[in-house]
C-alpha cells in the first residue's frame, strides 16, 4: 500500500532511551521505564506493558478544583512500554528543567512530565475578585513537561520597567519569580455601559517572560 501518510516522519520510532521526546507538532511520546505522570484523558496510543491510574491531588486540591473547575486532573503511568499523548490537536512544546529552574503553568495546558518534577496548585493572591479564582501549577525540579498550546504562543519578555498585562483566558505560564496581580482596566462606569469584555487582566511584574496563548476560547466554552 503506498501513500504520503506513510511519510517518515508520520512513523512511530523505536526509542532510544527512556523519557519524551516530540513524535510531531501535535503529539509527545513518552518511552516509559517504571513512572510518569500526565493530564487524565490526554494518551491517544500505546505499545507495552503499561497500567494507567488516575493520581488524587490530595483534599486541598481536590477542593481547589471543585470551587474553581480547574486544577490540575492527573494519571500516573506505570510500567515499561511507550505511550503517546495528545489534547485537542494543540501544539505540543517540552521544556527542560535545569536545577533552580520554576515555571507557573495553567493546569488547562499540562500535558505530561517527568516524575523528577515537583507540583504545587497555588491560587494568585487577590484572584477571587474574578469570580471563579485564577489557580495555576508551579512546577519546580529537573526534568521534562510537555506543555500543549492552541495555536502558535507569543513569548513576551517581562521587566521591572515594563510590566505586562494578559488575558486571564490566554495566559499558558510564567516565570514563577515574577510578581502578580490583577489590573481592573476598566471603570465601573463602563462595565455598567457594557464594556469591551476585557475588565481584568493578569499583570506581571519583575524580570521573566509570560507564554500567552492566541486564544481566549475556554474547553467549557468550545464544548457549548
Amino acid at each position: 500500500m503506498k501513500s504520503d501518510l506513510f511519510a517518515s516522519e508520520n512513523l512511530a520510532q523505536s526509542a532510544a532511551a527512556p523519557g519524551m521526546t516530540l513524535q510531531n507538532a501535535k503529539s509527545v511520546k513518552y518511552t516509559v521505564n517504571g513512572e510518569m505522570l500526565a493530564r487524565q484523558g490526554s494518551m491517544v496510543a500505546f505499545r507495552g506493558n503499561l497500567q494507567f491510574e488516575r493520581k488524587g491531588q490530595g483534599i486541598g486540591g481536590m477542593l481547589k478544583r471543585a470551587v474553581t473547575g480547574e486544577g490540575l486532573a492527573l494519571m500516573s503511568v506505570r510500567g515499561q512500554g511507550e505511550a503517546w499523548f495528545a489534547h485537542q490537536a494543540g501544539n505540543c512544546f517540552i521544556v527542560d528543567f535545569e536545577p533552580g529552574d520554576s515555571l507557573t503553568v495553567n493546569g488547562r495546558n499540562v500535558l505530561c512530565f517527568d516524575p523528577t518534577l515537583s507540583y504545587e496548585i497555588k491560587m494568585l493572591k487577590g484572584a477571587g475578585m474574578t469570580g471563579g479564582g485564577l489557580f495555576n501549577s508551579l512546577f519546580t525540579g529537573t526534568g521534562k513537561l510537555a506543555l500543549v498550546c492552541d495555536g502558535h504562543p507569543i513569548i513576551i519578555p517581562v521587566t521591572a520597567q515594563n510590566p505586562v498585562y494578559v488575558d486571564t483566558d490566554a495566559v499558558v505560564g510564567w516565570s514563577a519569580r515574577l510578581e502578580t496581580g490583577l489590573h481592573r482596566s476598566q471603570s465601573v462606569g463602563s462595565m455598567i455601559r457594557g464594556g469591551s469584555g476585557e475588565a481584568v487582566q493578569l499583570m506581571l511584574r519583575g524580570e521573566g517572560f509570560v507564554i500567552v496563548r492566541p486564544s481566549e476560547v475556554t474547553e467549557t466554552a468550545a464544548a457549548h
